[in-house]
Protein backbone atom coordinates (compact mmCIF):
# COMPACT_ATOMS: atom_id res chain seq x y z
CA UNK A 1 0.00 0.00 0.00
CA UNK A 2 1.59 3.47 -0.95
CA UNK A 3 1.26 5.87 2.07
CA UNK A 4 2.01 8.72 0.01
CA UNK A 5 -0.98 10.04 0.66
CA UNK A 6 -0.79 11.16 4.35
CA UNK A 7 2.63 13.21 2.83
CA UNK A 8 0.19 15.15 1.05
CA UNK A 9 -2.24 15.46 3.72
CA UNK A 10 0.33 17.13 6.09
CA UNK A 11 1.83 19.17 3.69
CA UNK A 12 -1.75 20.24 2.92
CA UNK A 13 -2.14 21.14 6.79
CA UNK A 14 1.00 22.64 6.96
CA UNK A 15 0.63 25.30 4.26
CA UNK A 16 -3.04 25.76 5.40
CA UNK A 17 -1.45 26.59 8.62
CA UNK A 18 1.44 29.24 7.21
CA UNK A 19 -1.13 30.56 5.28
CA UNK A 20 -3.63 30.96 8.13
CA UNK A 21 -1.42 32.44 10.54
CA UNK A 22 -1.21 29.21 12.53
CA UNK A 23 2.25 28.53 13.00
CA UNK A 24 1.86 26.05 16.05
CA UNK A 25 -0.26 23.86 13.62
CA UNK A 26 2.49 24.30 10.82
CA UNK A 27 5.10 23.19 13.44
CA UNK A 28 3.50 20.47 14.42
CA UNK A 29 2.50 19.18 10.87
CA UNK A 30 6.07 19.73 9.97
CA UNK A 31 6.50 17.16 13.07
CA UNK A 32 4.04 14.65 12.41
CA UNK A 33 5.87 14.39 8.43
CA UNK A 34 9.07 13.71 9.83
CA UNK A 35 7.33 11.20 12.34
CA UNK A 36 5.75 9.83 9.24
CA UNK A 37 8.78 9.84 7.31
CA UNK A 38 10.58 7.85 9.90
CA UNK A 39 8.29 4.77 10.71
CA UNK A 40 7.04 4.27 6.91
CA UNK A 41 10.52 4.27 6.58
CA UNK A 42 10.92 1.10 9.04
CA UNK A 43 8.20 -0.20 7.64
CA UNK A 44 9.50 -0.50 4.18
CA UNK A 45 12.94 -1.86 5.98
CA UNK A 46 11.37 -4.65 7.65
CA UNK A 47 10.85 -3.69 11.02
CA UNK A 48 8.09 -4.89 12.20
CA UNK A 49 5.15 -2.35 12.92
CA UNK A 50 7.41 0.73 12.36
CA UNK A 51 8.67 1.78 15.89
CA UNK A 52 4.93 2.18 16.65
CA UNK A 53 4.39 2.10 20.46
CA UNK A 54 1.20 0.34 20.26
CA UNK A 55 1.64 -2.46 18.33
CA UNK A 56 -1.48 -1.72 17.25
CA UNK A 57 -1.74 -2.64 13.12
CA UNK A 58 -1.80 0.28 11.10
Amino acid sequence: MSHEWIFEVLRDLKAYALANGLPALAAKAEEALRTAEAEIAGLSRGNGNGGAASGRPH
